[in-house]
């Protein structure tokens, strides 16, 4: 697929954008081909857009919000915002800030470690019909768990936990909500929710993939108890290293701040985490900020999330009944 025809729609199909509207695209120097590719599919579909170059340094990270970008923010307020940009671990925080700045009342598409060909071959190179198929699905699985008050979740890595989703309720990416405008991430391929933030108990093994540090080669063990974070342990010292900074950047982002089951049938397993949790049969969790997911109450300055394989998903509904929806990484009917 055209890289243009693949932003195209996904401004069309998710972020629902129309003739006439006004996209301003902050866009990573890096990821100058994207930004090109996202203003002409928006062009296309006769968007008002504004492409703005974000500079970038290899071994420099960025924490403030550079001026030329803070006037668009304090004197722009466009129907949609797409934020193009690189997915280092470091810059989690500046990118939470700079999306806390954008406008509340603008659609946003969040893309942190978008690449190419994300667009042409991988989660992103959407057909209009393929958008649809998996919001279908997306609204089938919601209505599936729109009584959970509970899950427990296991997998062959040695997963074995339960948290609260109770009064949590469900949602997706692949679609606006348009009572809420909540931010998208691009791609999209999630139902998450915001779990009770003191419930997650059990020892997680992530053994696929974290956000911001990639693929792993040897998986990590997290302890989890009232819903902090409690120990952490890899036979790899690098990435402990990582983890137990990212956990440690302020006193809530060892928090559980997410549960989210993967949609997506074209996301690959790849380096970037932005299309990996996306994976179809997969589930992610994430710990830190949830401010801005539907009645979550972590405002966290951090956000990390690690993904596990083949899950075994168990539900409890307020009437005491339980189900399976996930086994062994396979839907089961939703």
């Amino acid at each position: 697929m055209e890289a243009w025809t693949a932003a195209k729609n996904a401004l069309e199909c998710v972020l629902e954008a129309k003739k006439g509207e006004s996209l301003i695209i902050f866009c990573d120097d890096e990821k100058i081909s994207v930004g090109k590719a996202f203003e002409k599919g928006a062009l296309t579909l006769g968007l008002q857009t504004r492409l703005l170059e974000l500079k970038t340094e290899t071994e420099k990270f960025r924490t403030d919000i550079p001026s030329d970008i803070m006037e668009f923010l304090t004197t722009r307020k466009p129907d949609i915002y797409v934020n193009l940009m690189r997915g280092i671990r470091e810059e989690t925080p500046f990118r939470i800030k700079l999306m806390q700045m954008e406008n509340k009342e603008s659609r946003m598409g969040h893309c942190p470690g978008v690449t190419p060909d994300m667009l042409t071959e991988g989660a992103l190179a959407l057909s209009t019909e393929e958008h649809k198929q998996m919001q279908a699905f997306a609204e089938k699985l919601m209505n599936k768990l729109s009584q959970a008050v509970k899950l427990h979740v296991k997998n062959p890595s040695g997963t074995d936990v339960t948290l609260s989703v109770k009064d949590r309720p469900f949602f997706t990416d692949t679609k606006i909500d348009w009572e809420t405008r909540k931010w998208m991430n691009l791609p999209t391929g999630e139902v998450l929710a915001a779990p009770v933030e003191n419930s997650l108990e059990g020892k997680l093994v992530c053994d696929m993939a974290i956000g911001g540090i990639g693929l792993l080669k040897t998986p990590v063990d997290i302890a989890a108890k009232m819903g902090k974070v409690c120990d952490t342990f890899s036979a790899d010292m690098s990435v402990l290293r990582k983890v137990k900074d990212s956990l440690n950047t302020d006193e809530r982002s060892n928090v559980i701040g997410e549960f989210a089951f993967g949609i997506n049938s074209k996301a690959r397993f790849v380096e970037e985490f932005l299309e990996s949790e996306k994976m179809l049969g997969t589930i992610h969790m994430a710990f830190g900020n949830n401010s801005d997911m539907p009645s979550g109450q972590n405002k966290s300055r951090n956000h990390m999330d690690f993904m596990f394989s083949n899950p075994t998903v168990k539900v409890f509904n307020r009437d005491g009944n339980s189900f399976t929806v996930l086994a062994d990484g396979v839907f089961k009917n939703p």
